[in-house]
């Protein structure tokens, strides 16, 4: 019989010692509490699930259910907390923020504009007009009944005014002048006699950058001379888009 030599024999041991090792650390469940080094990967409509003992998701992060990719986060009855995304009815991708009263008409307390890239949708912030001494004037010559001045934070600024005036009627006239710009003409119009007339104006913030600095006027006349003519300003804020044709032209910008 041969001679076998005996390191072969040290090497033969040693490999079946081996192999009973890790024939028995398969038998091991690591501990999957940690992530170290390295990133998860969820792609093709694949989502990350976070759900409550009651079953309901607290925390989404993936493809939604209407085809966008998004993150929700949702309270323990399963109501949206805050979502990016997750919103049929919405577009862009919106980030909104939602209120506990899940039977409310409308639960959005806090998001960006739907169609306006660079501006606050929610809440609404009331522009700053204050009134001045001719609120109410005989002059026959346009003279400010109402001015202020703030900065730029929604797409859309909305002014309600209600007028009356005397014999002849008034005229109306508002305008917008953003911080190293020039003055534009919003709202120019007449109003009749002796009756009190409401007037909405709505104006986009084209070429305005978000804080930018916009001061307003309001002016108005007696179209009569000696009759008088008072405005009052019944709401002035600045609101989100309400479709895309309100959406603001983009400002000018220096590279």
């Amino acid at each position: 019989m041969a001679a076998v030599p005996l390191d072969l024999l040290d090497r033969v041991r040693a490999l079946e010692r081996r192999v009973r090792e890790l024939a028995g650390r398969t038998q091991i469940r690591p501990a999957l509490t940690e992530i170290e080094g390295g990133d998860i990967a969820i792609g093709q409509g694949g989502r990350i699930l976070v759900k409550a003992p009651t079953g309901h998701p607290v925390f989404e992060s993936g493809q939604t259910p209407g085809g966008d990719w998004g993150v929700r986060l949702a309270r323990q009855d399963g109501s949206d907390a805050l979502t990016v995304g997750y919103d049929p009815s919405a577009t862009q991708q919106m980030v909104q923020l939602w209120s506990r009263d899940t039977a409310a008409p409308d639960r959005v307390l806090v998001m960006d504009d739907a169609h306006a890239d660079r501006f606050l949708g929610r809440p609404w912030i009331p522009l700053q007009l204050h009134p001045t001494a001719r609120q109410t004037t005989t002059l026959t010559t346009l003279d400010v009944a109402w001015a202020g001045a703030g900065p730029a934070i929604h797409a859309v600024a909305e002014i309600v005014l209600t007028t009356r005036a005397g014999t002849g009627g008034a005229q109306v006239k508002v305008t917008m002048r953003p911080q190293g710009g020039t003055p534009t003409v919003v709202a120019d119009y007449d109003t009749p006699a002796d009756v009190w007339t409401e007037h909405t104006i709505t104006a986009p913030m084209h070429g305005i950058e978000y804080m930018q600095r916009v001061e307003w006027t309001v002016e108005h006349r007696a179209k009569s001379a000696g009759q008088a003519v008072e405005t009052r300003l019944t709401s002035a804020t600045g609101r989100n888009t309400f479709a895309a044709d309100e959406t603001p032209t983009d400002p000018v910008r220096t590279p």
